[in-house]
C-alpha cells in the first residue's frame, strides 16, 4: 500500500510504535464492518497527502484512525496494510483476494 500511494504522489510517515500482531482492528469506511487483522507495518500512509493521487480511503485502524486501505477513484488499484493472507491468523478479510480478482478478471475481459 505504502508503495502504491508514493507511486501516486502521495506520503507515508514512521508511526510511533507500529501495528504489530495477529489481533489488529481495521474498519471498512464504506459499509461501517469491522474486522480483525494480521499486521506487521512500522509506517503508514498520511490521509491528508491523498488528494490528486486518484486514491480514496477504504480502511482504517480502529485503534489509531491511520490508513489501512485504499481504492483508486478510476483505476483499477486497492491495497491494504495488514495481511489478509496472514496465518495463523484471523480469516475476516480473505475476501479481499476475491474482491481483487473479480478486479482482475474485469480489466482482463476488456
Amino acid at each position: 500500500m505504502q508503495l502504491v500511494a508514493l507511486a501516486l504522489g502521495a506520503r507515508v510517515f514512521k508511526l510511533r510504535y507500529g501495528h504489530r500482531g495477529p489481533n489488529k482492528g481495521v474498519i471498512d469506511v464504506t459499509t461501517g464492518r469491522s474486522y480483525i487483522t494480521t499486521q506487521n507495518h512500522g509506517y503508514a500512509v498520511d490521509e491528508g497527502s491523498l488528494e490528486g493521487s486518484g486514491l480514496k480511503v477504504w480502511f482504517k485502524n480502529i485503534d489509531d484512525g491511520t490508513l489501512e486501505g485504499v481504492r483508486h477513484e478510476r483505476l483499477p488499484v486497492l491495497a491494504v496494510q495488514f495481511h489478509p493472507e496472514g496465518g495463523p491468523g484471523p480469516l475476516d478479510v480473505t475476501w479481499v483476494f476475491d474482491l481483487y480478482a473479480k478486479m482482475v478478471s474485469r480489466v482482463g475481459d476488456g
